[in-house]
């Protein structure tokens, strides 16, 4: 499975670390030296802008999708090969979404945790079959990690699903095992109580 474009999900802060926006730099120059279009939030700041302006220097493709109501709060990226303003964070997910065939998460807050769970919860489903992958920055989503074994030991996530979520420290590994990722052909629910 070659890969169009691919959405990454990351925090509009650069974060405490230099590593993280390091990190966001080369996964834009990465994508673009593959050939791969950038999908992501559409701004100019924080991890955002690192890895987009990295995209757009090395003469990729660069699509933004932003809501309205963060257009001024996150400084919506005037330079990008396209930029979409919409109406809602709904909206924008859907697009996001729609315009990508696999998902990668960068270190970032709350928001880059819920778009990274609904694009492993839409695969879990089988409302699309895109790989999701984590790039693990100094161990940044190592408790993540942790806890997606724990929900897995406890029987809230199959063993079949809890390889939706692929982690890797260095970009172009995980971008190779996302390209040779297989969705796994199963119920979504565990001990579901026979039908009356």
């Amino acid at each position: 499975m070659a890969f169009a474009r691919i959405c990454v999900y990351c925090g509009s802060s650069p974060g405490a670390r230099p590593a993280y926006a390091a990190t966001a730099r080369e996964v834009g120059e990465r994508l673009a030296a593959r050939g791969i279009g950038l999908v992501y939030g559409g701004g100019s700041v924080g991890l955002m802008g690192a890895v987009a302006d990295a995209v757009l220097a090395a003469g990729g493709e660069a699509i933004g999708v932003l809501p309205e109501a963060l257009d001024r709060r996150e400084v919506g990226h005037r330079a990008l090969t396209e930029l979409r303003v919409v109406g809602s964070m709904h909206e924008r997910k859907a697009l996001m979404a729609e315009l990508a065939d696999a998902f990668v998460a960068l270190p970032g807050g709350v928001g880059t945790l819920e778009e990274l769970a609904e694009a492993a919860t839409w695969t879990q489903l089988g409302l699309h079959a895109k790989p999701v992958g984590l790039l693990d920055v100094d161990g940044y989503w190592e408790a993540l990690e942790s806890w997606l074994d724990h929900a897995t030991a406890e029987r809230f996530v199959r063993t079949e699903h809890r390889g939706i979520v692929l982690r890797d420290t260095a970009i172009d590994p995980l971008l190779d095992r996302m390209v040779a990722w297989r969705p796994a052909i199963t119920e979504k629910w565990l001990d579901r109580p026979e039908q009356v």
